[in-house]
């Protein structure tokens, strides 16, 4: 574990807000979503994150995501739909 240690110790380095280790990145990307195109292209990132991490097969699969809502499938979440 050692070698873990090590490497939140480099990326701590770099930012001076934080202690002696970093876990998490502390970078915004900030984005307008001025345009239909831009909301629906960043729902679909999210909704499709559950799947690049390998927890479910298909994005309405996880339950806590909207996208479940979005199918037509019961969701965890409450939607307001826009």
């Amino acid at each position: 574990m050692e070698w873990l240690k090590m490497i939140f110790e480099y990326h701590a380095k770099f930012n001076k807000r934080f202690g002696e280790l970093q876990f998490w990145t502390h970078d915004n990307h900030a984005i307008e979503l001025n345009r239909l195109e831009l909301i629906e292209s960043r729902m679909k990132y999210i909704h499709e994150n559950p799947v690049r991490a390998g927890i479910v097969e298909k994005e309405d699969d996880y339950l806590y995501s909207s996208a479940r809502n979005y199918s037509g499938l019961k969701g965890l979440v409450e939607v307001d739909y826009w």
